[in-house]
């Protein structure tokens, strides 16, 4: 009996130690970055002037020379949201979305793919789109009578809440978005698959952090977070962590009856309104939601 306790001992040691080491090694390519975090399309979904608004097609480049696509939609007033989306499709598969925000908001709409997704050369990396919402800031702040701290409103929902919490905490801006955020990607794999987490380390075989919990304290700007209350993604629990840890000014809005790809469409009136309320006095102390 005790022989054969021992062999399983060993056996269990032995995949552990090859789990790690090809663990190591995809973490050292960012094989499963690819394969578990983004997913972008080339397929073109078409265009803002498909719903009949006037934008400008805009190409600028990272500061390693990846040259970068995206679409400025002008609107009606001088804030201009920059929104860095999720980690799935490219910018054509948010072009309903786009077209409610001007329609309802009036603010100018500035989106773009990362590197890796549609027209943008490159591939996608925790890094790289760093690199990436970097440029789309600096392409902003060349704009003629743009000032950044007074009408950029950044924008970031699901994996690009990561990205505008990165950019936020080395730029201020009139107020900061969070639709459907997440911690990190490690919390993350611990919540939808703790077993296989804690037989092999998440850190071990993905590059990326995109670790918002960490950094949120830093942010000086104004934060609003939205979730919905049936996201089945990203719980409304884990929303509710990275707002807890931002300091003020600061406010929570509950996107009741939201999925996590569908808040904008179940959120309606009230959820503009919202928005509204927070760009129009992002320091503004009162209620939008619980």
């Amino acid at each position: 009996m005790a022989s054969i306790i021992v062999k399983v001992a060993r056996s269990a040691a032995l995949l552990g130690a090859v789990l790690v080491v090809l663990g190591a090694a995809a973490r050292q390519t960012s094989l499963l970055d690819g394969m578990l975090i983004f997913f972008p399309k080339r397929e073109l979904a078409g265009d803002p002037g498909d719903l009949g608004l006037a934008y400008e097609d805009v190409f600028f480049e990272a500061a390693d020379g990846v040259r970068l696509h995206g679409w400025f939609v002008p609107g009606r007033g001088d804030n201009v949201l920059l929104w860095f989306h999720g980690n799935a499709g490219n910018i054509g598969h948010r072009l309903d979305n786009i077209l409610m925000l001007h329609r309802l908001l009036g603010t100018g709409v500035f989106i773009f793919d990362y590197r890796g997704y549609r027209r943008s050369d490159g591939s996608p990396s925790e890094k790289g789109m760093y690199k990436d919402a970097e440029a789309a800031i600096a392409y902003l702040r060349s704009t003629p009578g743009f000032d950044s701290e007074t009408q950029l409103i950044i924008f970031g929902r699901s994996l690009g809440s990561a990205v505008a919490v990165e950019m936020a905490t080395r730029h201020d801006a009139r107020g900061v978005i969070l639709e459907s955020p997440f911690t990190s990607i490690r919390a993350m794999a611990k919540l939808s698959n703790p077993l296989l987490s804690s037989v092999l380390p998440f850190g071990a075989v993905v590059r990326s952090r995109f670790d918002s919990l960490s950094k949120i304290g830093e942010v000086r700007s104004p934060v609003m977070v939205l979730h919905g209350d049936r996201d089945e993604l990203i719980p409304i629990e884990v929303g509710r962590e990275l707002y807890d840890a931002a300091g003020e000014p600061k406010r929570f809005y509950t996107i009741k009856g939201a999925a996590h790809n569908d808040t904008y469409v179940v959120g309606g009136e009230a959820y503009f309104n919202a928005l509204a309320g927070f760009i129009d006095d992002p320091r503004g102390n009162h209620v939008t939601g619980k």
